[in-house]
């Protein structure tokens, strides 16, 4: 039995998802299950060296989690050759200088998303990268989701037959920060523009990934977009002009001739069972998938309605539909996607969420941003990953 230890390099655990995700719900959980097995009794034990500009902040996150490892010097943690890997989840657009900097270092690399700022940015990183050997990988965690794996089953399973259309609601009412007490469950950054927040940016790189690995490639994209709340109050208490988008309303062809529609808002009131649902329609059935939930509607238990507003509704619509059982134990989908990245680290088992898929949801992102300033449908063009790969 052997223990191999990797050093990791956090930059940006001083943010909500860099903390709760990626460092108490990923890298702490690992370590404290005893590491990644992978196999004849060896494991992977995650060694973690926090890195931010607040040094207050990493020791009191550090004192609280009982890791003695912290700095606000990025260029001496690189500089550690006995820490081998680099995760950034800082500020968007600092991105492609720190991993730049990490790929210069020999470091292999993993990423939130969105990668960088733009496509060209992003597509930059993963030639980088794959000319200097390292290994890369991109945050893609709503594949892992346990609503998402079940719908994942049920198209592998051939359950929908043909599939029609996919419609998708994200989002939740995120307070302006000035009303009843109530603070704002975001940052601020997210509202403005110049500091790279908007809702299409955010999570178009979302909805790429989901719809390419579990539907079919994106071909095409028309969106609207719009700042509904037009001023906010920040963490200091300083109401500052939203000058990014809050809302947007996407519509996608996808390969196969699936329809997909997904609205992603900050200014809607939840009435659905989870914070984000996706509805799928096929030949053979339907299904919704929440982000722990899944539930099915199969053509023998399909009601037959009709229209009739004169008459009260005779159907409970819901009761018309199934439970996907779980029939396994769901682990946090970040930890799930780490876990592949250690030992594609390792030992070298595959990785498919690579800087180049990356790059394909920022891609989306800005033809989003195109699309809603230009009133139009644009087709998306195809990013191939041997061409951008080849050294």
């Amino acid at each position: 039995m052997a223990e191999k230890r990797v050093g990791i390099i956090m930059n940006g655990v001083t943010g909500r998802m860099g903390l709760n995700q990626h460092l108490i719900r990923s890298i702490l959980a690992i370590r404290q299950q005893g590491g990644v097995a992978i196999g004849k009794g060896d494991t992977i034990m995650p060694d973690p060296i926090l890195v931010g500009r607040n040094e207050a902040k990493l020791k009191q996150i550090a004192d609280a989690h009982g890791l003695t490892r912290y700095t606000t010097d990025l260029a001496r943690a690189l500089g550690d050759k006995n820490d081998t890997v680099y995760f950034d989840a800082g500020t968007t657009g600092l991105r492609e200088q720190f991993v730049s900097q990490a790929i210069d270092a020999g470091k292999d690399v993993y990423c939130e998303k969105p990668l960088s700022t733009s496509v060209e940015s992003s597509l930059r990183l993963a030639k980088k990268a794959a000319q200097a050997g390292v290994k890369q990988g991109i945050v893609q965690d709503k594949l892992f989701l346990p609503g998402i794996r079940k719908l994942k089953r049920l198209i592998d399973s051939g359950f929908f037959g043909r599939i029609l259309s996919v419609r998708g609601e994200f989002g939740y009412w995120v307070f302006e920060g000035d009303w009843g007490g109530q603070p704002a469950q975001r940052p601020s950054w997210n509202y403005r523009k110049e500091d790279d927040g908007g809702i299409i940016l955010d999570m178009f790189c979302h909805w790429r990934y989901v719809l390419d690995h579990t539907f079919g490639n994106v071909e095409s994209v028309s969106c609207t977009g719009k700042t509904h709340i037009p001023t906010r109050v920040d963490e200091e208490g300083k109401t500052y002009d939203a000058t990014a988008d809050d809302a947007a309303y996407g519509s996608f062809e996808l390969a196969g001739d699936i329809f997909a529609q997904i609205n992603s808002s900050w200014t809607t009131r939840v009435y659905r069972d989870e914070l984000f649902n996706l509805h799928v329609d096929g030949t053979e059935g339907s299904a919704i998938a929440g982000l722990r939930d899944c539930k099915t509607q199969h053509r023998v238990n399909t009601p037959r309605p009709t229209w009739n507003p004169d008459l009260p509704n005779p159907f409970k619509f819901r009761e018309h539909w199934q439970e996907v059982p779980d029939n396994t134990v769901y682990e946090n989908a970040f930890k799930v996607q780490w876990e592949m990245f250690l030992k594609h680290v390792v030992i070298d088992t595959p990785f498919p969420h690579t800087f180049v898929d990356g790059a394909r949801g920022v891609q989306l992102a800005e033809l989003g941003l195109q699309s809603w300033a230009e009133r139009r449908w644009l087709d998306v063009p195809v990013i191939n990953d041997a061409e951008v790969l080849k050294a």
